[in-house]
């Protein structure tokens, strides 16, 4: 069985949060050790702002708790009195994260029946100690950045082969892809790229490029197209001139695809295909009407596909001028 990062820091931060409690001699120490556990997440930012919410719940708890059990006493009718105002509160100033925690640390004081300083520094330091270890811990954070280039060049990989079929497709051969097997592999290398792109933009405390993010917004933009051109293709009867000279330029944007490629060259190509396509002969038959059709459909789609690359290469070139400038 292997223990996963997250699993070792909570074993070993709540451990270490019930020693720092009883070190400091509070009472309920071990409410520090679940308040580690409930603490640790999966990024800096999300673990420092979650930090700050239980913080500032445990104030409002303990504030209204102590009003309510100074009114009605130290009894069940109290408690979920509190509830009633606490946890609508809560929900209104965006802390609900805290609701749970908060209500645990109030109910020591329920037990204790006493509204003594003692006791609201005591659930206020179990909530620093618990926190503050969590935070602590989630400062380390495994660099993400070797996976997320791994994963960039399995997309390019998938894409650059989804292209050679519909290539292969323009030219009457039988595509060698499984279609659908391929997309729906995309489609979740995608999502994967997406989620980690967002993990590691969200360990950084200071402010953090969101090149990757950016990237896979680009990619995502270019799968749905990489679908209506899928579906053109497979529309697509017979073989023609036309056909054949978008099969080579699909085929060169399948080579040329990459990171670093601005493919301003291949926009350049096929804007000239549309251009000489307009121009050309009107279609005779049914047949080619339709074929026509579809090829100009795809071509458009080719067209948008390298645009959105060529303006993802531009945007961040300009980046990169304005960040050596300043």
């Amino acid at each position: 069985m292997k223990l996963g990062m997250r699993t070792l820091k909570t074993a070993f931060g709540a451990t270490l949060a019930i020693f720092i409690a009883e070190f400091l001699k509070l009472d309920y120490a071990v409410s520090a050790g679940v308040i580690t556990v409930l603490s640790i997440q999966n990024t800096k930012k999300s673990s420092l702002l979650l930090a700050i919410q239980r913080v500032y719940s445990t104030v409002l708890a303990l504030s209204i708790s102590a009003v309510l059990f100074l009114i009605f006493g130290y009894n069940a009718i109290s408690f979920g009195l509190y509830l009633l105002l606490f946890i609508p509160l809560a929900v209104r100033l965006k802390v609900t994260d805290g609701i749970v925690v908060s209500s645990v640390l109030v109910t020591h004081i329920l037990v204790e029946k006493s509204l003594a300083l003692h006791w609201f520094v005591n659930e206020m330091a179990l909530m620093i100690v618990g926190a503050g270890i969590a935070i602590l811990l989630n400062l380390y954070m495994p660099k993400l950045d070797q996976g997320i280039r791994a994963d960039q060049k399995k997309v390019e990989l998938l894409m650059r082969q989804i292209l050679f079929s519909m290539a292969q497709r323009l030219r009457g051969e039988e595509p060698y892809l499984e279609f659908d097997h391929r997309f729906d592999e995309l489609k979740q290398l995608l999502q994967n790229l997406e989620a980690n792109a967002l993990r590691n933009m969200e360990n950084s405390f200071l402010k953090s490029s969101p090149y990757f993010l950016k990237y896979v917004d680009m990619r995502l933009v270019q799968f749905r197209v990489l679908t209506q051109m899928k579906r053109h293709s497979a529309a697509f009867q017979g073989v023609s001139e036309p056909s054949r000279i978008l099969s080579r330029l699909t085929e060169k944007t399948a080579l040329e695809l990459s990171e670093d490629n601005p493919a301003e060259e291949l926009v350049i190509g096929v804007n000239k295909m549309v251009h000489d396509f307009r121009k050309s002969e009107l279609p005779v038959s049914r047949e080619e009407f339709e074929n026509r059709a579809v090829l100009f459909q795809f071509m458009n789609d080719l067209r948008y596909f390298l645009e959105i690359k060529r303006d993802f290469y531009i945007e961040f070139q300009t980046m990169q001028k304005e960040k050596v400038s300043e």
